[in-house]
C-alpha cells in the first residue's frame, strides 16, 4: 500500500498550512507534490514565483539569476510575494503548502507546521545532477544565497529551531519522508499548539 493510500486511511486535518524549505536537491518538490495529493490541496513554490516573475520582465531564468547577483531588488520582490501567499492562506481555513528556502521565517506564526528537508551534500548533487544547473554552481549558489538571507534580514539558515520536522531525506525513500510527514500531521493537534517556536516578522 502507498503513503497516499495510506493517508485515506487516516484522519488527517486537512485545513493546515504546512511550509517545506530545504537546499537544491533535499526533496521538497517530491514531498510538496505528495502532500498536494494526499490533503487533497494546493501549492506553490519559489522556483515558481521566480519564473512568473521571469516571465513577466520577459527575461530567460538565466538572465533573472545574473540581474539578482547585482542586486537586493529581485530577492525582496520573490520574498514579498510569497510572503502576501502565506498571508493569504494563513487566513483561511484551508490546507495549503508553501515551499522555499525561506518559506517558514516568510510565513512565521501564521504556519501550523514547519518542514526543513536536508541530505548529504554528495546525494543532493546526484539528485540535482540532471538539472541545467551544474553542482559546483549549486553549491556556489547556497552560500550566496545564504550571505545574502543574513544580510537581508539576519537569518541564519542553519538555525533550525523553528521547524517543527528536520528530516534527513537521503535516510527514507520518497514514499517514506511522506509517510513521517502525514504521520506528523496525523498528530497534529492545533488546540494544544503550545511548541511553536515564534518568528519575527521580516521586514522586506
Amino acid at each position: 500500500m502507498s503513503p497516499t493510500d495510506r493517508s485515506a486511511e487516516r484522519e488527517l486535518d486537512a485545513n493546515l498550512f504546512i511550509t517545506v524549505s530545504g537546499p537544491p536537491g533535499c526533496g521538497a518538490t517530491t514531498l510538496c507534490e505528495g502532500l498536494s495529493t494526499a490533503l487533497d490541496c494546493g501549492w506553490v513554490s519559489g522556483g515558481e514565483v521566480f519564473r512568473d516573475i521571469a516571465k513577466e520582465r520577459d527575461m530567460s531564468l538565466s538572465q533573472l539569476t545574473a540581474r539578482a547577483s547585482e542586486s537586493d531588488e529581485l530577492d525582496r520582490a520573490i520574498d514579498r510575494r510569497l510572503r502576501t501567499i502565506a498571508e493569504k492562506w494563513g487566513s483561511t481555513n484551508k490546507a495549503f503548502v508553501l515551499e522555499s528556502r525561506l518559506a517558514g521565517w516568510l510565513a512565521g506564526n501564521r504556519a501550523d507546521l514547519r518542514i526543513w528537508l536536508d541530505a548529504p551534500e554528495e546525494v543532493r548533487l546526484e539528485r540535482t545532477r540532471d538539472r541545467e544547473e551544474r553542482g559546483a554552481e549549486m553549491q556556489v549558489r547556497e552560500v550566496i544565497e545564504s550571505q545574502r538571507y543574513e544580510s537581508y534580514y539576519g537569518i541564519d539558515l542553519s538555525d533550525r529551531s523553528i521547524y517543527d520536522l528536520v528530516i534527513n531525506t537521503a535516510r527514507w525513500s520518497p514514499g517514506g519522508t511522506l509517510d513521517i510527514v502525514l504521520r506528523a500531521i496525523e498528530e497534529y493537534d492545533s488546540h494544544v499548539d503550545e511548541g511553536a517556536f515564534p518568528t519575527p516578522e521580516l521586514e522586506i
